[in-house]
């Protein structure tokens, strides 16, 4: 693997106009910087195969996969690596989830330009960076001792109809697989809605695909 004295940065993302981006603003900040791009899962894990890289700048979403599924495949080819995740999607719903998966920090891409140097400087820096957003919801479920992951507030139960509903069964063959009547069913699913703050079954859905 090759290593260099300079500072090394890896761009992963499927739109070029996003990578001439970003390594624009990265020659701004640090002038000597070697800066590689990858528009695939396949050329970022063939970058980090052959080149030692201080800074991943990485989508969540390529034409060949979700980012989430190969973090750990980085990780592995690259253990000191910092990840930054820069992505389009909503930090509320996706930025606990990438930093548990072991990325270092997250940034949306409707960031500005001022902000998205901050978080590069604070990653090459200190190896992580979060937005004031996100500290105030960590330090929000610390004060109120409500988990971040809110499908953690289901009891095992819950989690077990919550699962056959996603399933698409109704209540009437959740309560035959369950050996529980059928108002009991209708109790668990309103407790479910309520604990979860949801009003249907999409936004149920929703919550295990990002959570689960």
């Amino acid at each position: 693997m090759k290593s260099t004295s300079t500072p090394t940065f890896l761009i992963a993302d499927d739109h070029s106009i996003v990578r001439q981006g970003i390594s624009l603003l990265i020659k701004e900040l640090f002038f000597n910087a070697k800066i590689y791009q990858s528009g695939t899962f396949k050329e970022t894990l063939n970058v980090l195969k052959d080149t030692k890289i201080d800074l991943l700048v990485l989508d969540i979403n390529f034409p060949d996969g979700n980012s989430l599924n190969i973090l750990s495949e980085t990780k592995t080819l690259q253990p000191g690596l910092k990840i930054l995740i820069f992505s389009a999607y909503e930090e509320d719903l996706y930025a606990l989830r990438y930093l548990n998966a072991g990325a270092s920090g997250y940034l949306n891409k409707g960031s500005n330009e001022d902000e998205i140097k901050q978080a590069l400087q604070s990653m090459m820096v200190s190896g992580k960076y979060i937005t004031q957003n996100i500290k105030d919801r960590i330090l929000e479920s610390y004060i109120s001792k409500k988990p971040l992951n809110p499908l953690e507030q289901l009891s095992n139960r819950e989690v077990e109809v919550a699962r056959l509903l996603i399933k698409g069964f109704g209540n009437m063959e959740i309560a035959e697989l369950l050996q529980i009547k059928k108002s009991t069913v209708s109790t668990f699913k309103n407790r479910i809605f309520e604990k979860l703050e949801i009003v249907n079954l999409a936004e149920l859905i929703d919550l295990f695909q990002l959570y689960q």
